[in-house]
């Protein structure tokens, strides 16, 4: 007699094992809210493995202080739980280190993750409490952060932090930076101490130089430089010493001079620095009776926008205390500058994986020639953009009304230089003398509409 056992039945899913493109598949809908798209067509899964039902992988990111990491890992967590089979999942958070050109930089950013400069056209606008701000704020994230104040004039590190006289160490022959809360810090008011800085230009550039390649800053995930103020040759030679990752430019309502914002940005994109947005210090003054916005020195925030197509990383209002840097909590309650790191840490990442393809200029037989992305091709007529010029000798900054005469353009008007200006705009210098023209790609795409309309 034959005895015929039946098994129970087995389960679907443990007939079949897990496979990697189903871990992927089950996070294409998590979407990074700054580049637009899922993170496995973006190549944020690293190391995916498989062990029955354990599944363990990377997340990578851009910056290692991405404002929606927790929210990553959460949502990749829950995807993967939710797949039949999977009994436990372990998400690792790291951060991709940044490409840097070889032959670019000095020894002592080597460990430097980015390298951001705070600059200014003029100086009175805040960009010392700016810089100390978002150090600030980056330390107290967890980030490993330092600042170097090289303002060789003006140097405002030991006075915002209340650190005057400070014993300095060497090792090695390399000065050792401060600490604060965690915070690293080095001036060339530490160096210098209280006597005047009268120095010639060379003078200041070597002192600014020394204390840059000199300062042993260690492992780092940001190191924001505080510029001297204007767009000179030691402003250059420091940009071009310290392989920067992106800049930052700061102005003010009252002191903004278009012509001046438009230097600092040329001044760092010809040295291939992407200006990764601007900050509007003492922007408006908010009433303590009626709460309300007063912009006392005018609302310029959309004009920069407009005519140098690049984001305002923080309006900051005019408040008290925001120059009292020497607490940790120091500005911890201000939201613009919560606001102002995530915008940095956000565009960092977006400067990482951009790969889209950007429009081609060139001039021919009196225009300029636009050829977009998607093979569509303008042609500008090189009088009509001049005339459009938004710049500052050529419309007014505040009313908006043109200061240019166009009958004085010549029809025959040629351009002497043109380029592009990161991914945002194109640089036009005219062979009339003037050199500020900067057109942003939605301007010129505006140009084209109107001379077909």
């Amino acid at each position: 007699m034959t005895v015929l056992f039946l098994y129970p039945p087995i389960k679907e899913h443990h007939l079949s094992m897990l496979t990697d493109n189903q871990i992927l598949d089950s996070m294409r809908g998590i979407i990074d809210p700054d580049l637009g798209k899922d993170i496995v067509s973006l190549g944020f899964i690293k190391e995916l493995k498989i062990s029955g039902g354990d599944v363990s992988f990377t997340v990578e990111l851009t910056t290692p202080a991405c404002p929606v990491k927790e929210q990553f890992k959460m949502d990749c967590e829950a995807a993967v739980k939710g797949i039949p089979g999977v009994s436990s999942v372990a998400v690792t958070m790291s951060a991709m280190q940044p490409k840097k050109q070889p032959g670019l930089g000095i020894n002592t950013l080597a460990r430097v993750d980015s390298v951001i400069a705070v600059s200014s056209c003029k100086g009175g606008v805040g960009k010392s409490t700016i810089a100390g701000q978002i150090a600030r704020s980056m330390a107290r994230e967890g980030l490993r952060v330092g600042l170097l104040d090289t303002d060789i004039y003006g140097p405002s590190v030991p006075t915002l932090f209340n650190m005057h006289r400070p014993e300095l160490m060497m090792r090695d022959n390399m000065l050792i930076p401060l600490e604060l809360d965690g915070l690293k810090l080095m001036s060339v008011g530490f160096v210098l101490g209280d006597s005047p800085a009268v120095m010639r230009g060379p003078m200041v550039s070597g002192y600014a130089q020394q204390i840059l390649q000199q300062t042993d800053w260690g492992d780092l995930d940001y190191l924001i430089i505080d510029m001297p103020p204007g767009t000179g040759d030691i402003q250059l030679t420091l940009v071009q010493q310290a392989a920067l990752d992106g800049a930052i430019i700061v102005t003010t309502p009252h002191s903004l001079s278009l012509v001046d914002v438009a230097r600092g940005i040329l001044m760092f994109e010809k040295v291939n620095v992407p200006v990764l947005g601007i900050v509007e210090n003492m922007s408006y003054f908010v009433c303590d009776n009626c709460d309300k916005k007063h912009h006392i020195f005018g609302n310029s925030a959309h004009t920069l926008k407009d005519r140098f197509g690049l984001d305002t990383l923080a309006e900051f209002p005019i408040i008290d205390g925001l120059s009292n840097l020497g607490d940790a909590d120091a500005g911890a309650d201000v939201e613009q500058v919560k606001t102002l790191t995530d915008n940095i840490h956000r565009a960092i990442g977006k400067r990482r994986l951009q790969h889209e393809p950007l429009p081609e200029v060139t001039e021919e037989s009196g225009h300029i020639v636009i050829s977009w992305p998607d093979g569509h091709v303008d042609r500008l007529v090189n009088r009509d953009v001049r005339i459009a010029c938004q710049c500052a000798a050529c419309v007014h900054e505040f009313s908006g009304e043109q200061i240019l005469d166009p009958a004085t353009v010549s029809a025959n008007i040629e351009t002497s230089s043109i380029g592009t200006l990161g991914n945002y705009a194109v640089s036009i210098a005219w062979n009339d003398g003037h050199t500020s023209g900067i057109f942003t790609w939605v301007r010129l795409k505006e140009l084209a509409a109107r001379q077909t309309a």
